[in-house]
């Protein structure tokens, strides 16, 4: 991508940098006061710059909310960058970013189309807004146990059964770098005349290297929702939200964000997503193409060890729910090496100096970004031979659990939420009506979320899941001893 000036710019760094340099008797937040009065610990782990620059709403910083300064400009070379009409900066991840959206699109009563394995934030907005889900089953790879993407067909499906939804919420790409046909999907969306909102919280760098899936907003898309910390150089908990044309509401999503994000932004984050905007406009395409070097030896080379098998992206477009994968993103298959995924990655972190995104039961996901280096590459694949080489076993035959039938919703989410509610022992639960969200990895599709009749089923197959060595998040006890159900009347 070539850069224009203004792309060459970071104001919001450059004004953060001049303020965190002028030496005036601060008698505003935070309570520290640039750093002199920081615990010595602290400040022997982060240095002092970083204190000095932490700064509240000063005049020339100019405000989160209504931005008319440095932010704003800010705000708008993302929009130019990214592709968008425009964009706001998140301080509270993209976690806020999806409350956001559903809140800006849906009314109480109203129905959101999405699917089962949307991220926790989409629960929590739905408890916040009200809104009534309409679950849509992704598509599942029973071949590595993983959701893919919703498809085209049982969208439309969705969207014939339900003509009154407001939007449409999917996932793309997923955790494991999936992508499903957005520009399809948008098509029908747009021909009920509502919004399609994308959690693209892994897909940050689609934008800038040819090579990699299209954005969801070049596809169609009329709302993403980035982590631009999860695979850019922002700092944890910095993302991005974009919209394009007319379908959803900008004062409306201007003032949800009012609601879901702090009143006293960090301007450490909100500088970081100025910086790393830069970067990518000047530099991503050279930065991705190292990256997608780095990444394509990576599987390469552990593609061929035996005992292991890699997610290859020759996979995409085989299916409906599957058209492009991402390549920085590696998911590797150990069970031919007799171990779980999770005893691999308590090998790889505590004695092999390599530290996984995300461990299940029979594979391992490795993020691969700008910031790695040849060095790493090098560690990741020596890593993975000294696992074959001194930790292998007899290989593993794990039954991926098939998730069950969807639950019968008895009351929505929000209701669920504000109900008086018990802890019963999870033979008890079965036929009462849960207040937790309860989602077993693998697959990370939730089996149970607030307002759903528990059935037996469902407990049966989280059961499972424990039993094979999976984890369960979500609720209050994860061992599944027992359930937050409910109150009876």
């Amino acid at each position: 991508m070539s850069a224009s000036r203004s792309q060459l710019e970071t104001p919001l760094v450059f004004i953060l940098q001049a303020c965190a340099n002028r030496r005036n008797a601060a008698f505003h937040t935070p309570g520290h006061k640039q750093g002199q009065g920081t615990p010595q610990p602290l400040r022997d782990l982060m240095g002092d710059t970083v204190f000095q620059a932490d700064l509240p709403e000063l005049p020339e910083l100019d405000t989160l909310f209504t931005p008319q300064g440095v932010i704003q400009q800010a705000q708008s070379l993302a929009a130019d960058a990214f592709g968008a009409e425009q964009t706001w900066f998140l301080v509270n991840g993209s976690t806020c970013g999806i409350e956001a959206a559903v809140l800006a699109t849906c009314c109480p009563g109203d129905k959101l189309i999405l699917p089962r394995n949307a991220h926790q934030s989409a629960i929590a907005a739905l408890i916040l807004s009200g809104a009534v889900p309409i679950f849509v089953e992704p598509e599942y790879d029973a071949t590595w146990g993983i959701a893919h993407s919703l498809t085209p067909d049982t969208v439309s499906a969705a969207l014939k059964q339900h003509p009154d939804a407001r939007a449409v919420l999917m996932v793309s790409p997923t955790y494991y770098g999936v992508c499903g046909d957005v520009a399809a999907i948008a098509h029908l969306v747009h021909q009920h005349g509502i919004p399609l909102l994308v959690d693209e919280a892994h897909g940050p760098h689609f934008a800038f290297h040819p090579d990699l899936p299209v954005s969801a907003l070049a596809a169609g898309a009329d709302l993403s929702v980035q982590s631009i910390h999860k695979v850019l150089a922002a700092m944890t908990q910095a993302a991005m939200l974009h919209v394009q044309g007319s379908r959803v509401s900008v004062e409306r999503l201007a003032q949800a964000l009012q609601l879901v994000q702090s009143s006293s932004p960090s301007y450490l984050l909100l500088a970081s997503l100025d910086a790393a905007r830069q970067q990518m406009a000047v530099q991503g395409y050279s930065l991705l193409s190292r990256t997608l070097e780095l990444a394509d030896r990576a599987r390469n080379h552990l593609s061929r060890i035996p005992g292991l098998t890699v997610f290859q992206p020759t996979a995409a477009g085989r299916t409906p729910g599957f058209v492009a994968l991402d390549r920085t993103r590696l998911t590797v298959n150990v069970t031919g090496l007799g171990l779980t995924g999770f005893e691999a990655d308590e090998l790889l972190h505590q004695h092999l100096g390599v530290t996984a995104e995300l461990p299940s039961l029979h594979h391992l996901t490795f993020i691969i970004s700008i910031g790695n280096t040849a060095t790493d590459i090098d560690r990741l694949i020596h890593a993975c031979q000294t696992l074959h080489l001194h930790f292998r076993h007899s290989p593993l035959s794990i039954p991926y659990p098939l998730p069950p039938t969807l639950n019968r919703s008895a009351l929505s989410p929000r209701t669920a939420f504000f109900a008086p509610s018990v802890t019963v022992p999870i033979a008890d639960a079965i036929d009462r009506v849960s207040t937790e969200t309860v989602c077993p990895y693998p697959p990370g599709i939730p089996v149970l979320i607030p307002g759903e009749t528990i059935n037996a089923e469902a407990i049966a197959y989280l059961q499972q899941v424990l039993a094979a060595g999976g984890m369960i998040t979500g609720c209050s006890d994860p061992e599944l001893q027992t359930l937050r159900v409910i109150e009876s009347a």
